[in-house]
């Protein structure tokens, strides 16, 4: 996938170094834009593995409203672990977020459900947007949202979708953001009876930790293969009803896995 390998490129060509929370350090970059026609393939990097299972049951897992990794680690899926308490909670995540918005009144907004309403009866208006960078719970979260606002737009029967993204993990987290949106807009689409459009993946902090600069090189080195199609299965009509069988990857081809050590 050309947009990786150039996004990557960037990073390595005018990155500057900066310490971080983790104490990893970074090279890093400021605001940066890419975009992926989706009628052109699904935007599932192929010089790497990605572990597809977990895109999309975080995805699910997101959509359900859900904080605590029990969903996810009943799956098989491990990526939110080391952030969890005892008791598996991450307090009120992307999830809680989008479905569950907290009003001083103590009822909640469903930000999805809205979504959805809105597309269906206002195709043109200019407030399609989710966000998850709720200032007043920032400090009841495990971690604070990454990706924290995304918009949707239609235009000729074409669904679009910009994802503004504070902090981006480049090596682990950029291939994976990009295909859960790229899935998102899929669905939505689908629920819609509208085709896909654009996703459009917008950065402010992108960053390559120092210890996968390596592991990004051997990647640049690798020749990708053409993208995979993304199928869904039975016709879905309420987007709360999407399962993980419904979501079919087809002719994915990549080369073998490349591990990097997460910075927590």
């Amino acid at each position: 996938m050309k947009q990786y390998h150039n996004l990557l490129n960037h990073i390595l060509n005018n990155g500057v170094e900066k310490a971080d929370r983790t104490g990893v350090g970074t090279l890093s970059t400021f605001g940066y834009q890419t975009r992926f026609d989706l009628q052109k393939g699904f935007p599932l990097v192929t010089t790497k593995r990605i572990h597809i299972k977990s895109v999309v049951y975080e995805l699910l897992w997101f959509l359900n409203g859900d904080s605590n990794i029990k969903f996810l680690n009943d799956h098989g899926v491990s990526i939110w672990d080391e952030w969890a308490d005892n008791k598996g909670d991450l307090g009120k995540v992307y999830g809680v977020q989008w479905r569950k918005w907290g009003r001083k009144d103590d009822s909640y907004v469903d930000q999805i459900e809205n979504l959805i309403e809105g597309l269906r009866t206002e195709p043109d208006s200019r407030r399609h947007i989710v966000s998850a960078w709720n200032v007043g719970e920032l400090h009841e979260m495990a971690l604070p949202p990454c990706h924290c606002l995304f918009q949707f737009y239609i235009e000729e029967n074409k669904l679009s979708c910009q994802l503004y993204q504070r902090s981006a993990d480049s090596f682990l987290g950029v291939p994976f953001n990009i295909a859960s949106y790229s899935l998102l807009l899929h669905m939505v689409s689908h629920v819609l009876s509208l085709e896909v459009g654009e996703f459009i993946y917008t950065v402010g902090d992108l960053h390559l930790y120092k210890n996968h600069i390596e592991q990004a090189k051997i990647q640049l080195a690798r020749k990708p293969y053409p993208l995979p199609k993304l199928n869904i299965r039975r016709n879905v009509d309420d987007i709360f009803s999407f399962k993980f069988e419904d979501i079919e990857i087809e002719n994915y081809k990549s080369h073998p896995h490349i591990s990097g050590e997460i910075a927590v």
